[in-house]
Parts: structure tokens; sequence; C-alpha cells
């Protein structure tokens, strides 16, 4: 998130900084900021990593943890560094929707889809991506289960009724049933069941599912009693920064996510960029992080591809804005070879994985760029965003990252015209190599730059 480095002052400069930058209406140099940090304590891998989303299912014509085994030398040259597998638990059969199921209805929190191997299969993969130094975490499903689960007959008031005694669904998902975390011995199962495979499978952590709709106390002792056996990254799939007070790493930047849809479909500009960031910078604490995508497994399946939302070259320019604002960038199963198919959620629908060395060579520099580079570290470890005025700064997003050692300027031209630009203000001034022309370039005050729609660059000193 756009903030200063370390004292009230620097933020009240920072806020300042801001209104006169971008001439907010609603800036007031009294705009207090979350000066307080959370207490949650980040693993150190977590800093300059790039999260990768595995499906399991739709990766291998097997669709097994064994097949995919033999991607890992890939991925690792592709340099990511932590991967999160979806839902691998045996899938419930009562009300499943399609052939296969949602890998969200869970029937068995301590075991393996049969589908994907075996409970030695799995391990031996996270061993693998341990050997190869990248981390494993596994999708949690906390919210509901499926309506064959074990858990309704044994333990039926551990569940969500409605006023006639029937369990209920959440929203139209028939296929699941709400628990109740008003049960204290629902909490103790379910903590349980998350210590199981940390203790037995060494994961790294947890992606929670649907993280607002189990109640946030949960969440913060689960992260102490997990935390007591092994340092772990939990990322909550939630748009609130209450859940990272105490219990999570990371959560998901679904706001900025939208904007980025919006602006491809012309119907926002950079200025709504400018007030997110601005809003973040009042809402959430510098040690936070936000996930950052331009697809994932629900955005695929139910909403359409980057290339259909976004269009091929505005989604190239947004995966690269978001792997140089502040957060965590996320790749889902694909795209690193440019795949351009909804795949079905509930059937197999295998990925094709014919090569593209565009969009591989694009993603690997900047998963490079965001390891090597200290401005690009998330929380409150990289360098704050400040940006540079423009002629143009309703279509073109500009900004500088800086601190002792490194140093980036990138400029976005996010529309689909044409934009002759010049640049203002001096911060990015100064000499540079621009990241995909491996050109060395001298920046001056004043500088023109002539660029094509959805063009971007990005200079790193």
């Amino acid at each position: 998130m756009v903030r200063t480095a370390n004292s009230k002052l620097k933020n009240l400069a920072f806020a300042l900084l801001l209104c006169a930058t971008l001439s907010f209406a609603s800036c007031n140099p009294s705009v207090k900021t979350k000066d307080e940090p959370f207490r949650v304590e980040h693993v150190d891998w977590v800093y300059n990593a790039t999260i990768y989303e595995v499906n399991i299912r739709q990766y291998t014509p097997e669709g097994t943890f064994a097949a995919f085994e033999e991607h890992l030398p890939r991925l690792n040259d592709l340099g990511v560094s932590i991967l999160w597998l979806m839902p691998i638990y045996p899938i419930g059969e009562l009300e499943r929707k399609g052939t296969l199921g949602s890998y969200y209805s869970i029937k068995d929190y301590k075991g393996i889809n049969p589908e994907f191997g075996t409970m030695d299969d799995f391990k031996r993969l996270v061993n693998k991506a341990h050997e190869l130094g990248m981390k494993v975490i596994i999708d949690w499903v906390a919210n509901h289960t499926s309506h064959d689960n074990p858990l309704v007959y044994e333990h039926p008031d551990w569940y969500t009724r409605d006023s006639t005694g029937n369990i209920v669904s959440p929203f139209d998902w028939s296929d699941v049933a709400q628990l109740n975390y008003n049960n204290e011995e629902l909490r103790d199962y379910m903590i349980d069941a998350l210590k199981f495979w940390i203790q037995e499978t060494d994961v790294d952590g947890f992606r929670c599912d649907v993280a607002a709709m189990v109640p946030t106390e949960f969440w913060n002792r689960a992260r102490a009693e997990l935390d007591a056996i092994k340092p772990v990254f939990m990322l909550a799939e939630a748009d609130a920064v209450e859940l990272q007070e105490h219990a999570f790493d990371a959560d998901y930047g679904w706001e900025f996510h939208h904007i980025m849809n919006d602006i491809a479909q012309s119907k926002e500009t950079v200025l709504d960029i400018d007030k997110y960031f601005q809003k973040e910078i009042v809402e959430y604490p510098k040690n936070t992080m936000r996930m950052h995508f331009t697809s994932n497994h629900d955005e695929n399946s139910w909403v359409g591809t980057e290339f259909e939302r976004m269009g091929p070259k505005a989604a190239k320019s947004f995966a690269s804005l978001s792997f140089v604002i502040p957060g965590i960038p996320l790749i889902y199963s694909g795209q690193e070879v440019a795949f351009d198919h909804m795949l079905d959620f509930f059937e197999k629908d295998l990925i094709d994985w014919t090569p593209n060395d565009e969009y591989t060579n694009l993603y690997k520099k900047l998963i490079e760029l965001k390891k090597e580079n200290t401005t690009l570290m998330a929380a409150d470890k990289g360098a704050d965003m400040f940006k540079v005025k423009t002629t143009n700064d309703v279509n073109v997003f500009a900004f500088v990252r800086e601190n002792e050692t490194d140093k980036i300027f990138a400029v976005f031209n996010l529309s689909n015209l044409r934009q002759n630009i010049e640049l203002k203000d001096d911060a990015f001034i100064g000499s540079y190599t621009e990241l995909f022309a491996d050109e060395t370039v001298e920046l001056k005050i004043g500088e023109a730059m002539d660029l094509e729609p959805w063009q971007f660059l990005i200079f790193v000193k």
C-alpha cells in the first residue's frame, strides 16, 4: 500500500504529498493513518514471494499429485515461491454439483481426495517442493462441509439451521452445509484438523476460504496455536483488515481487482486507483499485505479469463502492475502460458500447456524483479510508493518506489488510446535499465513519453 517510512511525521507528510499530487477533494492534513502495527509476525520467506495457485484436477490429464509433481522443476525455474493448492480433501456426494463436485464441498477434513492420489503422494509432493525451496499452503474451508460429512450425523448441533430445523446452505451453494461457530467443540475440532496437516504433512500454511464468514476470534486462536507448532503463512479470502490484526498475514485485494477490470472496460480511470491507495493508507497498517491478481479459480470459472474481462493488452499490463505495487502477486494455473479458457468447475477440463514464451518470460522477469528488488518487498519491508505527476494523470499511472539500495520507476498507460505525456516533478530522474528492453536510459525533468495503448515501462535502478 502507498505509505511513507516509519513515523507519524512521515505519514502526515505523505498524506500532504498525496493531497497536493492527486488533488483529492477529501484530502485533509488531519487524516490519520493506521500508525499502530498489527501483531501478526510474518515468516521471512513471504516478503518477496509470488503465490501460484494450483488446480490439481485440471493441471494434467491424470489430475493427480504425482502428475503435478513433474511440473515442480518448471515452476521452480519460473521462480514462484509459494504453491497454493486448491482443496485436496474428499468431495461430498450428496447434493453434488456436476460429475466431480466442488473442491469446496468437504467430506473429510483429514482425508485426501482419492482422485488426486494418497496421503503418501501428497507428503512426497510437499517434500519435493521443499527440496526445491518452495513453500506449500493448502486451501482450508472452515465455513461449511458437504451434506454427507460424518459431522452432520455425529454433531448435528454444529450446523446452522433455519426456523424449521433444516441445515442452511450459504448463498446458492446447495451442495454444502454451513457450520455454526457458536459451538466451542466445533472450534476445537477445526483447530485440531488444521494442526493435523502441519504435524503430519509439514505444509507451510493455509489459504482460508470465505474467511470473513467465520468469527475472527476463531482465526485469532487458530493462528496462535498453529504458530506454536511452526510459523505459518495465512491468507484470508476476504477484504477485511481486522482479520490481519492477529490471524492472517494477507487478504485479497478484491477492490483493486475490480478496479483493474473496470479500467480495462473503460468504466473507471487511473483516478480510481489513486483513490484506492489513498483509502488504504487510512485503513491498513504498514505491516499488512494484500494479494493482487488478474485471475484466480473463481474469476476464471465464473466471470471469465483475464483476456475476456480485460483484453489481451490490458491483461498483460495489469499483470505487470500487480507485481510492482505494494502487496503479494498471484498467478493462477495456466496464466504463465496465456491459457485462455474458462475451466469447468465441476468437471474435468484440462489446461492446455502449449508453450507461450512471451508470457512465460514476462512472468519470469516479474517474479525475479519481485524477488531481488528490495523496494518491492511486501508490508513494511518494502519501499513506499510515490505517485509521479504527468500531463495526463487520468490515463497514466506513474510512480516511484525507492530505498537506500534500490529504486524502480514505473509508467503505465492504462487506456486504449495512445498517450503523449510529459513527466512532472523530479522524483523519477536518474539512470535506469528498462526491465524488458534491457537497455540503459537517462530520464530528466520534463521527460516526454509516447505510449502505445496499454503500454508500460518499468525502469530499474
